[in-house]
């Protein structure tokens, strides 16, 4: 005779639902098989309401203790919670066709605490008292670098690499370049080796080099950076902070290209400070120079082959900055519309920066109470876990909106969203099923999107929300489903 559960309908739907959990951990690997089991315990607690504290997501003193505890444990490092994840990221892009976007950028996470020593400096900050002078304070937090893998449509794949740094004590950039030359300084000692480290470590988790395509910010314009990308094999599309010296050293960057042909005009569509869309006509011009290291750098650095673009908008524009993009990659340009292309390449770095924001806002990584920067890491790092799965569930109905709702959702968070949604749209004209496009937008209702003709697609903040709303009313449906049985 067969028994029966009685909790079976509820603990399956709840399993079926964290199935991706069990899929991003899959790769972990911790000396205690019970740490393994207590990460994905807390990531599903987390997962179950984004942006909740860990005793309103623990729901009791015993687990919140476990939590606490894990995340103190000396045996337990950001790198062992998020060895899953990269696993999963290089499963992914094993998965697709064509070259990949490794983005990088740094942000910083601030915490008010009496105490700073056990976090570290992060910066100094004036605030002005009533009725009194500006005051200098220290800020303390954590810097956080990291590598965000993205397809040329946008769609986020996963972190290809991660570093987290604090500082003993901060002194001002100016500061420093009047006692010592900056360039002068090898890489290995400044804070700037975080992006050499993490083009080196994702460029190792891919195992294809030659797909990768590393793009950043003008903080990413190193001579170092250029040289590793050649030596590894991989390539990287970076904007231009310095005029570098160009040619045989009597011309720089900045002359070479006043000269250059225009490719061709490109039209693009930006908003204003009031949000209203307007186009703009970018000059779009491009050269292939030799550019040499920094003068004191040339003796350990060779000059390099590297491809110049420049995207100059014309005129003056009202209500917005003008645009002006200078960027220099290591790949070959002879058209405009590869021009273009790479163009659109960068503007996909800001995908990097929706990632920060979801991790700030949407899982508020920087209200976590937690009084030492290694309990604050690991915690971090379980919520980078938690923000990727959000801006994949934000983007993946934009770049493949007629997809199987499968490919996001369960068979029970269907069957809700069905109930929830609208009756009239639960199959088209073909007599087919909604697409995943109506599942997100369902979705994105559950946290306020309206859905109306003229809104955009639903943004991170209204799907974390949705998310929410949509674990509770499972939860709910799971105890209906139980006591019914019984």
């Amino acid at each position: 005779m067969r028994t029966v559960d009685k909790h079976a309908p509820g603990r399956r739907a709840q399993d079926e639902t964290h199935a991706w959990i069990d899929h991003e951990l899959a790769g972990c690997e911790f000396k205690d098989r019970r740490l393994g089991q207590r990460l994905r315990t807390l990531l599903v607690q987390l997962s179950d309401g984004p942006g909740r504290s860990l005793p309103v997501a623990c729901q009791d003193w015993a687990n919140t203790k476990a939590a606490y505890r894990f995340l103190g444990n000396e045996r337990v490092s950001e790198g062992e919670i998020l060895a899953g994840h990269f696993s999963a990221t290089r499963e992914r892009v094993a998965a697709t066709r064509g070259p990949v976007l490794v983005v990088h950028d740094t942000t910083e996470l601030s915490y008010r605490r009496q105490d700073i020593e056990p976090i570290g400096v992060l910066c100094k900050s004036h605030t002005r008292s009533y009725g009194g002078r500006p005051r200098l304070h220290t800020v303390c937090g954590i810097l956080m670098h990291s590598s965000l893998v993205v397809t040329p449509e946008g769609l986020p794949l996963g972190l290809g690499a991660i570093k987290f740094w604090t500082r003993s004590r901060f002194k001002g950039t100016n500061a420093l370049k009047r006692s010592i030359n900056p360039t002068r300084v090898p890489i290995e000692e400044k804070e700037s080796v975080r992006w050499l480290e993490n083009v080196r470590q994702s460029t190792a988790l891919l195992a294809e080099p030659a797909r990768c395509i590393h793009v950043g910010d003008r903080e990413s314009d190193i001579y170092e950076l250029f040289c590793l990308a050649q030596a590894t094999g991989t390539h990287f599309l970076v904007r231009i902070c310095v005029d570098r010296l160009a040619i045989d050293g009597a011309r720089t960057i900045e002359s070479e290209m006043a000269g250059a042909p225009c490719l061709g005009l490109h039209r693009v569509e930006v908003p204003d400070q009031q949000g209203k869309t307007c186009e703009a006509v970018l000059e779009v011009k491009c050269r292939r120079l030799r550019v040499l290291p920094p003068i004191g750098k040339q003796r350990r650095y060779p000059a390099l082959m590297l491809t110049v673009l420049h995207a100059t908008e014309h005129g003056t524009p009202v209500g917005r900055e003008r645009i002006e993009w200078k960027l220099l990659t290591d790949l070959p340009v002879t058209s405009c519309a590869e021009a273009v292309e790479k163009l659109d390449w960068y503007a996909l770095r800001w995908r990097i920066e929706t990632f920060h924001k979801i991790l700030k806002s949407g899982c508020r990584a920087e209200a976590a109470r937690l009084r030492t920067a290694p309990r604050l890491t690991n915690l971090i790092a379980v919520f980078c876990i938690l923000s990727g799965r959000i801006f994949w569930m934000t983007l993946i109905s934009r770049v493949a909106p007629g997809a199987a709702p499968s490919l996001a959702f369960t068979a029970i968070e269907i069957q809700l969203l069905d109930r929830l949604g609208d009756r009239r749209a639960s199959c088209n004209k073909h007599g087919r099923g909604p697409p995943l496009s109506s599942y997100v937008i369902r979705l994105a209702r559950l946290g306020g999107y309206l859905a109306r003709a003229s809104d955009p697609p639903p943004g991170n903040t209204v799907v974390w929300r949705g998310m929410s709303r949509l674990t509770d009313i499972q939860i709910g449906f799971a105890l209906g489903v139980e006591s019914v049985d019984n």
